[in-house]
């Protein structure tokens, strides 16, 4: 989806990265960027809801391989790109000596110069039929037909129900189309969603663009994704832990869940219900109980006096042995 400003905007500044950056860091930063300035998290800040468009732009582009590589061949060419024709010292056989043909430029020194409101698209455009340089149809139209219409990029926020159960949305587009979206169940934070004929109408009677939106997920206040699976911490008391007790662990959406403690249970086990997770097409994935050992704040005396009893009984045991040990290597 090659775009007229791309001359002007580098999307590597936006986001603070080097051109070699690896997907990975590229997500991890524009995750970074996100949440520092989402709408959510700065309300009624123009400035940061400015820069939040610009960012989620920025990252559409990177983040897809196809529309990376296009785009930086277009910033190769520069922002100050232009064509002139050969004059008395002859061409240099690329873009100067082609347009020089086509315009007579041998005998003189005319220049063509790229202007944003033209462009390479519309300049090869006029040239070649009227097609669109860089559209996914292939480039210039000719005479083999139509030329597919140019994407549009949009984001939206969900709250985490939303995005993990699926819904259907209408967006506003910014020619004031109203467009229908079905989210699917489990969409994630940072996914792309292409809703095909959605985007602008081709000039020339062909198929309409798509549209691509870019899905940020709101947090949840208890749980967390890890892939298909749900997280979600759950204290128990000492003695729960310690000797054992059937507990009740809440679930997306739905009842509460009865699940047994073993006796010696530590912190940071798992307990795991299978098919509570989130749910697809494809595939479920399960409820991760993870067990927090909660310790009593405040103790009465006659507690901590039975306490220090309770420890007088059992074995003089240190669990941090074996941690020193192994750090000792």
């Amino acid at each position: 989806m090659a775009s007229q400003d791309w001359f002007d905007k580098d999307f590597y500044k936006v986001l603070g990265v080097s051109k070699d950056v690896s997907d990975a860091d590229l997500k991890k930063t524009y995750r970074k960027l996100a949440r520092k300035y989402h709408p959510d998290s700065n309300p009624g800040d123009a400035a940061a809801e400015a820069k939040f468009k610009e960012i989620s732009e920025a990252n559409s582009v990177l983040s897809d391989p196809e529309q990376r590589k296009e785009y930086d061949a277009v910033r190769a060419m520069g922002s100050g790109a232009r064509f002139t024709a050969p004059g008395a010292g002859g061409g240099n056989g690329g873009f100067e000596d082609v347009f020089g043909d086509m315009f007579g430029g041998a005998g003189g020194r005319q220049q063509y110069r790229y202007q944003q409101q033209g462009g390479y698209d519309d300049l090869l455009g006029g040239l070649f039929g009227g097609g669109r340089f860089g559209q996914p149809t292939g480039g210039f139209r000719g005479a083999g037909g139509p030329t597919k219409g140019r994407d549009v990029t949009a984001t939206t926020t969900l709250d985490f129900i939303t995005a993990t159960k699926g819904d259907q949305l209408t967006l506003q587009t910014g020619e004031g189309r109203n467009i229908t979206v079905r989210i699917p169940a489990g969409v994630a934070d940072g996914q792309k969603i292409k809703v095909a004929g959605k985007g602008q109408p081709s000039p020339d009677g062909g198929a309409p663009g798509d549209l691509v939106l870019t899905v940020t997920v709101r947090k949840h206040p208890v749980f967390e994704r890890d892939g298909l699976n749900l997280r979600v911490n759950v204290p128990v008391t000492f003695v729960e832990a310690a000797l054992g007790a059937t507990i009740q662990v809440p679930t997306l959406g739905g009842d509460p869940v009865k699940l047994r403690v073993a006796p010696g249970t530590p912190s940071g086990r798992v307990l795991r219900v299978k098919g509570r997770g989130v749910e697809t097409k494809k595939a479920t994935g399960d409820l991760l109980a993870v067990v927090q050992v909660a310790v009593p704040a405040h103790l009465s005396k006659d507690a901590e006096a039975k306490l220090r009893e309770f420890a007088a009984e059992v074995p003089d045991e240190n669990p941090r042995d074996d941690l020193i040990a192994r750090a000792r290597g």
